[in-house]
């Protein structure tokens, strides 16, 4: 009788684990193919929590409906400003282009005759894989003008609708939380309510954390690269600080963005000197002072686990998922934090030291 209870629950534990390993791939799967829809509508909601606060705190002298609306609308004006300053960046990385070209022009072709003088690689080899790979690239005008205009009109349509999602998570958001009590026994009833109240609570300390240290960060990188020769190092600084919202990445994004202003356009090893000692420096403080007391004490998950989420989003969700990933995990985590059968789920996640 012991040996057939051992056995059931051996089956049981492997039945388990092989359903939810299914269960997962096909998440996965689903999340992937839902990316238009749901990556715009959890951006509004993880802004709807960060902007919350100030909404409440304008309802007390406007109607509801347009603090809300004044709400998604000081978001959507912040975030254009954010769109305009990249696009001015880049405009004038088109611009330099020609310069770029000329500057980097004798040390390719440097870089070349070292290749073709200490590997078995020729000229001959460079030139036909340079050819095939411009071949591949070729297209036909009308399907570039097709591509272009169809990502742009999918980007324009997800980006207004992410604040239509605003306004009505804002305006309903009663509604939503009367909904998620109702489906819990009553005696949840306020613990749904103190869950809510801790998840605003987590998003908004991790906004105004990553704000302050962006703040921090645009000064360190000003500073460098405005003694290194950078031109245009205030607006750089500005847009590497904000890619630090992609974790990992937009730190190498933002130096390839200082590289390419920096040694590509003067062509100078004292630019790249400055450049590579700035944003080492840079991250070294931001790893190891800035980014444990401005914002580890607000959104308290563990670096592995951080690095982890950060490469599974991106596989789901692309760029998307890698700004998500960090304000997601803290959600749920909070989330399982309040439900028993998960505490203990959501304490492996915290980066909490073992005694």
């Amino acid at each position: 009788m012991i040996i057939m209870n051992i056995k059931n629950e051996v089956y049981y534990k492997i039945i388990s684990g092989s359903l939810l390993i299914i269960g997962g791939y096909f998440l996965i799967l689903g999340l992937i193919k839902v990316k238009a829809f749901l990556a715009p509508l959890v951006i509004a909601g993880i802004l709807s929590l960060v902007i919350y606060p100030l909404c409440k705190k304008i309802e007390k002298k406007l109607f509801k409906s347009l603090a809300c609306v004044l709400s998604a609308l000081l978001l959507f004006i912040l975030s254009l400003g954010v769109v305009l300053i990249v696009y001015y960046q880049l405009q004038g990385f088109i611009e330099e282009w020609p310069s770029i070209k000329e500057n980097m022009a004798p040390k390719i072709e440097s870089l070349k005759a070292f290749i073709i003088a200490e590997t078995p690689i020729t000229s001959k080899d460079i030139s036909n894989q340079s050819l095939s790979k411009i071949g591949s690239q070729i297209k036909k005008p009308t399907d570039k003008i097709f591509v272009f205009l169809t990502s742009t009109g999918s980007f324009i349509g997800s980006y207004l609708l992410v604040f239509i999602y605003i306004f009505f998570l804002l305006r309903y958001r009663k509604r939503f939380l009367q909904f998620l009590i109702k489906l819990f026994p009553a005696r949840h009833k306020k613990e749904i309510e103190h869950t809510a109240n801790q998840l605003t609570k987590v998003i908004s300390e991790y906004l105004v954390g990553k704000l302050f240290l962006m703040g921090i960060l645009v000064i360190l990188y000003s500073v460098g690269l405005g003694i290194s020769g950078v031109d245009n190092f205030i607006l750089i600084s500005l847009i590497a600080s904000l890619l630090t919202l992609i974790p990992y990445i937009g730190n190498v994004i933002g130096f390839c963005l200082a590289f390419g202003y920096g040694y590509l356009v003067s062509g100078e090893v004292s630019v790249l000197i400055g450049v590579v000692i700035t944003f080492t420096l840079s991250q070294f403080l931001e790893s190891y002072v800035l980014q444990p007391y401005v914002i580890g004490g607000r959104v308290n998950l563990h670096p592995f686990l951080v690095i982890l989420m950060v490469i599974v989003w991106s596989a789901i969700w692309g760029i998307a998922g890698m700004i998500l990933a960090v304000p997601l995990t803290a959600i749920l985590t909070t989330i399982m934090l309040h439900i028993p059968k998960l505490k203990i789920v959501g304490e492996l996640f915290q980066n909490k030291p073992i005694d």
